[in-house]
């Protein structure tokens, strides 16, 4: 499953806006937005969301 993947179910799950999730996560309120225009997240990115939505279950 891809990081955009995750990110948008998380989305869906909670009602969070976007920009709230990247502002949370890894303090960047474009992330989600950027990921979506073709942004490549490297693996300490990407670890960063992953623990966010492990920790915010």
């Amino acid at each position: 499953m891809t990081l955009l993947t995750k990110i948008d179910l998380y989305l869906r799950r909670t009602g969070m806006p976007p920009s709230t999730f990247g502002r949370r996560a890894v303090k960047d309120p474009r992330l989600v937005g950027d990921l979506k225009r073709g942004r490549v997240p490297g693996p300490r990115l990407a670890a960063r969301v992953d623990a966010f939505i492990a920790r915010t279950k």
